[in-house]
């Protein structure tokens, strides 16, 4: 190579290896830091479209979990309400055998009677006023078998959504909880009239009808408790497969997007030594032009 003074094309060589060096050390910078080996596009522009969809599914499984969690809730509140109304029901059948013998005067069974209509309404009480959010759950509206979601306030049967997509028979699933007012267990006054069985116990013979009417009242209401236990078994396996698909996710999106410590830092070490030696001979090239400068004074 010629000795010159316009061009020092050692020092140009080293520059841009300097250069390289110094762009390379600084990714490793940066990927260290952050703990990301996709930081921008240009690291993988496939991986990182990867990685973001897998980042939005792992956040929307997360909150199907919350979504769950908050439907069991729900569940729980409907069916502690009704382990309430099983009380009165078992009063409401004590009192109606009471009526039912012979022993009790026309007054007597209207006293208890009194009693009887009190715990009625208090069953449409707890129906009417048990809610979760402000939802309403055992007062028939959540009994219908149609569900509309068109509207500010969605009606008929509860949808609850847990999936990252919307196809009905893998992200979500509807909930039908029974009415459970004194009037739809057929009884007390405010049952249907054309079935007057239920309605009153202030005679001996409405007393002793009003036993069977009772009786299926603890199965109606037995079978929507039912209906909510299995509804939150089904959840509580929903919860923990929601989970685990969440963390199989969350290791694939770690395998594309995290920096692998000790390859990063290897190669930290090495671009450092490049740019280092990189710094040295471009000190080194730029003092070779002095060279031609000791030919000419000489």
């Amino acid at each position: 190579m010629a000795l010159v003074i316009n061009h020092n094309l050692m020092a140009m060589n080293a520059s841009r290896n300097l250069s390289n060096s110094y762009d390379k050390l600084g990714v490793s910078t940066r990927r260290l830091s952050s703990g990301l080996r996709v930081g921008t596009a240009a690291d993988d522009a496939a991986g990182l479209a990867i990685r973001e969809l897998m980042r939005a599914d792992i956040s929307s499984i997360n909150q199907g979990v919350r979504n769950a969690n908050d439907a069991i809730s729900m569940i729980q509140t409907a069916d502690g309400a009704l382990q309430v109304t099983d009380e009165k029901l078992i009063r409401l059948k004590e009192l109606a055998t009471q009526a039912a013998t012979g022993t009790y005067t026309s007054d007597q069974r209207l006293i208890i009677d009194s009693e009887y209509q009190a715990m009625a309404s208090e069953i449409t009480r707890i129906a009417s006023a048990t809610n979760f959010n402000g939802i309403y759950l055992l007062n028939g509206n959540l009994s219908s078998t149609t569900h509309d979601g068109t509207g500010l306030n969605p009606v008929g049967k509860i949808k609850i959504h847990f999936g990252t997509g919307n196809h009905s028979a893998e992200d979500y699933y509807f909930i039908n909880i029974g009415c459970a007012t004194a009037s739809a267990l057929g009884i007390g006054m405010g049952a249907d009239p054309t079935r007057p069985d239920g309605r009153s116990i202030s005679t001996q013979d409405m007393a002793q009808k009003a036993l069977d009417v009772i009786n299926r009242a603890i199965v109606s209401k037995d079978k929507i408790r039912a209906q909510l236990g299995s509804t939150q078994n089904r959840l509580q396996n929903t919860v923990q497969n929601l989970q685990i698909q969440a963390e199989n996710l969350q290791s694939a999106e770690s395998r594309i997007s995290d920096a692998d410590v000790a390859t990063e830092m290897t190669e930290f070490v090495r671009e450092q030594i490049l740019t280092q030696s990189a710094v040295a001979m471009l000190s080194q090239a730029n003092s070779l032009p002095k060279m031609a400068m000791q030919l000419i004074q000489g």
